[in-house]
């Protein structure tokens, strides 16, 4: 059992890179996805592989998770607070998504009020019972809930529960004897900070989704069992860690950013091949389109993510951003005339007309095929052929009101939608302090290599970089992945009322934690911690995140906290304040364990120029010139050639413009730069 495969289910396709451990080789194809039942387009890919008995370990990332919060299909779920606080998820926070707008309506929290219930419990902030709970009031909940029969899992958020649980943990025990196989989520275990609002969130999203998630992860695990697979199998988490496939079914909340972890997770490693210190990812698939950094060699972390405006999800997950903009993105006139292009996609039924699928709205891939720059008769390998004359009519159905010709259209749709790419570019660089000259650009996704020159000229980024399976590359990111366990708990202390004991014994329990949490995955060995600390100056709104270098808390080295932290608030304010006071909110612990990664072999070298397959005529803004195309395949270290150029390969094209070179590194990876 030597293979290791990596599935990244997206909404148009399904991915797949398998690495063979014994002979060092790498695979990568695709599937049409089946948005009705993901299982069935994994099944179909795993038919490429001769023996799936070889299979040792299998990760999966999902959009069920996602695609649930995002399109409201979850359970009915209860809501159970402290007498008087049942309302919080539906008042939320004071603030509004724009000041102005009298239209503007709050979103709807994942339960309906009449499900939201009260206990009569309370417990102070000094971790004091004020009021004991009342068994029998939640006897009698649990025993409603379950005759009725209409919920379909709880949502458990009690005052002060981050600071002593004793309350929650019973209410779960009290449940199990009452309503077995009702799933309950409490917000102890998903987040047990401050902030009641997001707390609240944050649970009622994980109770949401745990029934379809569960159906749907115990669903894989038994066809893909059944289709012979005896090997591991884990499923993506949003920080870019693996867990057990059982695990998730738990916790189903930490799926929600799973699918685009993979290519950052590959990405950090190909940074840390070829010591690239920036690297802004731009993962352009058929839907959507995510946009992380890798600064200084590390992917950036964040628990402050709304999946809408007023939907926190407060988990630990990779700082990713999506746009609507992908291959399936449609091109639209809006009353005036006006080009759009996005955030509405074809998806994979019917997807792009030019797939002949019933598609007969223009997209970006129709754009393209139009222009030449992708073959038709070489899509995924030549099993698929894509009819060039639907595209051709799709784009004039934007063309003709404006008495354009097809090509100046399909011109416009791929300019406006690198414009948008730009703008999610723009928006984790220049708006996040980052000069974008600093930085590399790895463009990956099935569209990514399209688009690559373009916005390399429009964002002003030196250096772009195409990597090996660029369509698979989030899949390649998974076999990659190591397992890890994030957790933070609120404390409430501050540097001049700092209780060394209770810090102490809140690390150690944090340490545990992590430690079981990868224990139950079956991660005993090369673990490592770190313990954190995230602070502020007294009267801030918002913590910065201080990494701690100590295994304890004792009189001698808390000096060296607060030093630490007044260094740190300096490098990023550019000033600090010594004698202020210094809160600290959070505590946090991470847990890695590290697993064998792809051991990627080295392209032989070639002659200094590359030999080009065929020639096409293809539409730049130049105008239509005669291009030299190349297969990837044929392609060997050092080789390098001036564009115009494509490069074929089969599930992308690269496109050269003119005044862009490329050239080929050690490991096969293509390099774009200014001629």
């Amino acid at each position: 059992m030597s293979l290791h495969l990596g599935i990244d289910t997206g909404g148009t396709f399904t991915d797949f890179v398998l690495y063979d451990e014994a002979g060092r080789e790498l695979t990568a194809w695709k599937v049409l996805s089946t948005p009705s039942d993901p299982t069935d387009a994994i099944l179909r890919g795993l038919e490429t592989i001769d023996d799936v008995g070889r299979i040792a370990s299998i990760r999966l990332g999902t959009t069920v998770a996602t695609n649930a919060l995002l399109e409201r299909r979850g359970a009915r779920v209860a809501y159970v607070a402290t007498r008087g606080f049942r309302d919080v998820p539906f008042i939320q926070r004071g603030n509004r998504r724009a000041h102005y707008d009298l239209t503007w309506v709050k979103p709807k929290p994942f339960c309906l009020r009449r499900d939201a219930y009260e206990l009569n419990e309370r417990v102070d902030h000094h971790g004091t019972v004020l009021i004991p709970l009342d068994e029998t009031e939640v006897r009698a909940l649990a025993r409603k809930l379950r005759d009725e029969g209409e919920v379909q899992a709880v949502a458990v958020n009690l005052m002060f529960s981050f600071v002593r649980p004793d309350h929650e943990l019973s209410v779960r025990e009290i449940f199990a004897e009452e309503a077995p196989g009702l799933p309950i989520s409490l917000s102890y275990e998903i987040d047990p900070r401050w902030k009641e609002d997001q707390r609240a969130m944050t649970t009622l999203a994980d109770a949401y989704v745990k029934p379809i998630v569960g159906r749907q992860v115990r669903s894989f695990r038994e066809k893909v069992a059944a289709a012979g697979v005896t090997g591991r199998m884990a499923m993506m988490k949003s920080n870019g860690s693996e867990m057990a496939a059982e695990a998730a079914e738990e916790q189903p909340v930490h799926l929600a950013v799973s699918g685009p972890t993979g290519g950052v997770i590959g990405a950090k490693h190909l940074a840390a091949l070829k010591s690239i210190g920036n690297l802004a990812t731009l993962d352009i698939g058929g839907t959507s389109t995510d946009v992380a950094l890798v600064v200084k060699g590390v992917e950036r972390f964040t628990d402050d993510y709304e999946l809408e405006f007023g939907i926190p999800l407060r988990v630990p997950m990779i700082d990713i951003r999506t746009i609507g903009a992908g291959g399936g993105s449609i091109a639209s006139l809006d009353k005036v005339g006006g080009l759009h292009v996005g955030p509405h996609s074809a998806g994979a039924n019917p997807g792009p007309a030019c797939y002949g699928f019933g598609g007969t709205q223009p997209t970006v891939t129709d754009a393209n095929l139009v222009l030449g720059r992708i073959e038709p008769d070489a899509f995924l390998g030549g099993r698929m052929r894509l009819d060039v004359e639907a595209a051709r009519r799709a784009v004039a159905t934007v063309a003709n009101p404006h008495g354009w010709s097809v090509e100046r259209a399909s011109l416009a749709i791929v300019r406006i939608m690198n414009n948008n790419m730009v703008g999610a570019l723009r928006a984790v660089l220049v708006e996040q302090g980052h000069d974008p000259r600093d930085f590399a650009l790895l463009t990956y996704g099935g569209a990514g290599p399209l688009h690559v020159c373009d916005l390399l000229h429009e964002a002003n980024i030196p250096r772009g970089i195409i990597p090996n399976h660029p369509g698979q590359f989030s899949a390649y990111g998974f076999t990659m992945a190591d397992a890890r366990s994030d957790r933070r708990r609120s404390v409430l202390m501050s540097s001049r009322r700092f209780d060394i004991d209770r810090a102490n014994a809140i690390m150690e329990d944090l340490s545990e934690t992590v430690l079981a949490d990868l224990r139950r995955q079956g991660h005993t060995s090369d673990v490592t911690l770190q313990r954190s600390l995230q602070m502020r100056y007294l009267g801030q709104n918002y913590e910065l995140e201080l990494p701690l270098s100590i295994d304890r808390f004792t009189e001698a080295n808390l000096g060296s906290v607060w030093d630490d932290f007044h260094r740190v608030f300096e490098e990023r304010y550019r000033f600090n304040l010594p004698s202020e006071s210094i809160e600290v909110v959070d505590m946090g612990c991470t847990a890695v364990a590290a697993i064998s990664k792809p051991d990627l072999p080295r392209l032989p070298e070639g002659m200094p120029e590359a030999a080009p397959a065929s020639r096409r005529q293809v539409v730049f803004e130049e105008g239509t010139l005669d291009t030299p195309v190349y297969r990837r395949s044929d392609l060997a270290a050092g080789q390098s050639f001036a564009g115009p150029a494509l490069v074929d390969e089969d599930v992308s094209v690269t496109v050269v413009r003119p005044g862009y070179q490329l050239a080929v590194d050690d490991h096969g990876n293509l390099e774009i730069t200014r001629a």
